[in-house]
């Protein structure tokens, strides 16, 4: 299997983080890739190649032009402004508030753009994510080009990215990137499965009113896990995407036979479609020790889940969402990869 990676996405070398009432370091870091990448060569699992640079008109495919503008000049405009620090926001255009004005002021900005606090804006965050979303768009490139499967190692992740708003490590929508290029070069339907911990609020609100693309997400329960606000099992799609849309929000806690069981159901649901490629959204944050998830599975079962996915018989692109447990996550990432190419 092919893998993608771009030595851009060091970039981003963020600081800070709030964390439970705390600024700490952040757990997106750029140690992340590094120990993915030592499992990739030790595994033999193919060889590891620098995507193209496809510049701005795909990621404007799926996000604001202003947000965008806005992710290019922010670094600048804070430390212009005055800022000491990485950029957070601390206010909100919350429900009592307008949110119909973008204000002049760079805090403004962050707060409209910023769906939370705890992902900052670093020197090097605007070229990072312009490197992951080439990234994907590679490994896509590669996987319609000939039929094989691809991962993509992006950093920064992108599930949590909306159309016009940033979040959860998230910047540009890498899977719903490389979706709408699929879609652009002929595909008729493409299904996103996401497997991270937590919801893909973002790839649910780009594609939640379309038919071409099936969002499926298997997430901890929004009652109790972020990002909250989204990734309830009632939410299905609007207009033309009823039914695209399908949440199956599980209890932390939740064990891997009952999660394995649920990702049938969503197998079925993807085969029922008709669906021409499978992007997954590969989160390894439902390991057991991951800091801040709460699922069971072991380095093993991502073998398992590796095959599993096999069974949908697609061309299949994998893009690096989550996992933090630094040190098993090389491990995990690759018992995945490794396990879906001995099923086929």
């Amino acid at each position: 299997m092919l893998t993608f990676y771009s030595e851009d996405s060091r970039l981003r070398q963020a600081r800070t983080e709030l964390h439970d009432g705390a600024l700490v370091t952040p757990f997106e870091c750029p140690e992340r890739l590094d120990l993915v990448l030592k499992h990739l060569r030790q595994s033999g699992l193919g060889e590891i190649h620098s995507p193209s640079a496809y510049g701005l008109a795909p990621v404007l495919a799926v996000h604001d032009k202003d947000y965008v503008s806005f992710l290019a000049n922010c670094w600048q405009a804070w430390g212009a402004a005055g800022h000491e620090g990485e950029a957070i926001p601390n206010i909100w255009p919350a429900r009592s508030m307008r949110s119909d004005r973008i204000p002049r002021s760079i805090g403004g900005q962050l707060g409209y753009y910023a769906l939370a606090a705890e992902t900052s804006i670093s020197e090097g965050t605007f070229e990072a994510a312009m490197a992951s979303k080439d990234v994907a768009l590679g490994a896509v490139e590669h996987t319609l080009q000939t039929g094989k499967p691809s991962f993509g190692l992006c950093r920064p992740p992108g599930h949590h990215a909306a159309y016009d708003q940033f979040g959860g490590y998230c910047f540009f929508n890498n899977a719903a990137i490389a979706a709408q290029r699929a879609l652009d070069t002929g595909k008729r339907r493409v299904a996103i499965l996401d497997v991270d911990f937590h919801h893909g609020n973002g790839t649910q609100q780009i594609f939640y009113g379309r038919d071409d693309v099936l969002f499926i997400s298997l997430h901890g329960d929004p009652e109790v896990t972020f990002p909250y606000y989204l990734g309830y099992a009632d939410e299905n799609g609007e207009g033309k995407g009823k039914g695209f849309n399908v949440n199956y929000p599980l209890p932390p806690g939740t064990s891997v036979t009952t999660w394995m069981a649920t990702l049938d159901q969503a197998l079925a649901q993807i085969n029922a479609a008709e669906c021409e490629l499978l992007i997954v959204s590969l989160g390894v944050d439902i390991f057991e020790d991951d800091p801040i998830s709460a699922f069971t599975f072991t380095s093993a079962d991502f073998t398992v889940l590796g095959e599993r996915l096999a069974q949908a018989g697609l061309p299949s692109v994998f893009l690096m969402e989550g996992g933090y447990a630094v040190d098993e996550i090389g491990v995990n990432v690759v018992n995945v990869l490794q396990g879906f190419e001995q099923a086929l």
